[in-house]
């Protein structure tokens, strides 16, 4: 008698539940958008230290690459033009400290490279 009782007031009350129904509206200052598109410009012009682990001709340069690949294979490596030679430069690290450890790991695999600081772009107003 009891179960039927519970029974009976449970499906009551589960006919007379429903699912609400939400909406969310997001105000936002306007000046937000021109932020975040002046952070983006910003970060866009800002360059990021390399290190350049050597250069030569093309031939040289690629089997550089290739053992820098296999030596840092998680790191961006490439390889890069700038006359007469081919340029194999090795990571894109944000901070002068971060290059700098990573620079001093690199060292001691190849002696002769150089850490590079970012190129500033010129910015248009």
């Amino acid at each position: 008698m009891k179960t039927a009782v519970f029974t009976v007031i449970l499906l009551g009350m589960a006919t007379q539940i429903m699912a609400q129904d939400g909406q969310v509206t997001i105000q936002q200052d306007p000046k937000i958008n021109e932020l975040v598109k002046l952070y983006t410009k910003a970060n866009a012009n800002t360059g990021f230290y390399q290190i350049q682990v050597g250069f030569g001709n093309y031939q040289k340069a690629q089997d550089l690459l290739n053992q820098v690949e296999v030596d840092f294979p998680d790191w961006y490596s490439k390889i890069e033009f700038e006359s007469p030679t081919y340029r194999v430069r090795l990571g894109k690290f944000k901070t002068k400290l971060e290059a700098e450890r990573k620079y001093l790991e690199v060292r001691k695999k190849y002696p002769d490279a150089m850490l590079l600081k970012p190129e500033e772009k010129a910015t248009k107003s």
